[in-house]
């Protein structure tokens, strides 16, 4: 599928292009989803350039993801795409400047793309260059505030775990930190990636000649920096809270463990008198003793409670 914004325009429109297409002179913005072998050959023969196949911006290597051809430069960088179940996932997608025109490569919806379409007109967007930093300040928009719901689970996890949570709990706090620590990591892998993007869009000639283009760059880059620096301060304290609950969940169990090894110390001593008075030799010195149940009895009770006496003077009961 094929979008396009035209100068001017509310928001972007569908369109179908067959060979022979070309862009009409007012458009800033293609925006290619999912693109079929049609579509991708009538832009690249319309920008005299070749458009990255998926494979291509699935690769990690630099070289692979940020180049300059033909006149046009090639950024991909890794955002991230929801999933039904709210879950996130990484989804390549690449910038392409050429001609004063931005064309833009995804497979994947993308929330930040959806909220720059709406607010298009409003930024006042009427280059390539300007609609490719409105995106990137949409896509640093939901970055950060994936990070702040991350931060927030991060804050109830770590309420609960100093508020003695019962012992059901640990599993569901265990599994709000993976989720939380998930979010994190893929948040700032995503940051990684843009940050290479800034850095190599300083190179771009639509941008390297406007200096307010160049301002908005570094702004960027500042965001960018602030936010991976808070990502890695989020992994940290997750890291501690995923250590402190591991912590309580030991404690709890050698509590549990602790009180059943002093149970066993106290029935120790009366299961062995029971035992040996439950022998059934024939000449036994208390065999015919008139209190004989009762002296068995009470050894049997003394001989539990003096354990008692004992581990509740050492502070173990």
């Amino acid at each position: 599928m094929l979008k396009i914004l035209r100068r001017g325009a509310a928001r972007p429109e569908t369109l179908t292009v067959q060979a022979g297409w070309t862009p009409p002179s007012d458009a800033i913005w293609l925006d290619l989803i999912a693109p079929g072998r049609e579509e991708e050959l009538a832009v690249e023969t319309a920008l005299g350039v070749e458009l990255p196949t998926r494979e291509e911006m699935a690769e990690i290597e630099p070289s692979s993801r940020l180049y300059q051809t033909a006149g046009a430069t090639f950024m991909t960088a890794t955002l991230l795409s929801r999933r039904e179940d709210d879950s996130r996932t990484p989804a390549p997608v690449t910038f392409v400047l050429s001609k004063g025109l931005l064309v833009t490569i995804r497979y994947d919806a993308i929330k930040a793309f959806d909220l720059f379409a709406d607010r298009a007109i409003a930024l006042g967007a009427e280059t390539g260059s300007s609609c490719l930093f409105g995106l990137l300040d949409a896509v640093m928009e939901r970055l950060a505030d994936l990070l702040e719901r991350a931060d927030a689970e991060v804050q109830l996890a770590s309420s609960a775990i100093f508020g003695k949570p019962k012992a059901g709990q640990f599993e569901i706090l265990l599994t709000d930190l993976g989720r939380a620590q998930t979010l994190t990591s893929l948040t700032r892998a995503s940051l990684v990636s843009l940050s290479r993007l800034f850095a190599f869009a300083a190179l771009a000639k639509e941008i390297a000649a406007d200096p307010e283009c160049l301002a908005h760059l570094h702004a960027l880059q500042h965001d960018g920096q602030s936010l991976t620096e808070h990502a890695d301060s989020q992994s940290g304290q997750i890291a501690f809270l995923l250590d402190a609950a591991l912590g309580l969940i030991n404690i709890e169990q050698n509590g549990i463990i602790k009180f059943f090894s002093v149970a066993a110390v106290i029935l120790m001593p009366p299961t062995l008198v029971a035992s040996v008075y439950g022998m059934n030799f024939h000449h036994m010195p208390e065999l015919e003793f008139h209190y004989g149940y009762p002296m068995a009895l009470s050894l049997m009770f003394v001989s539990a409670v003096l354990p008692v006496i004992w581990f509740k003077r050492r502070g173990w009961f």
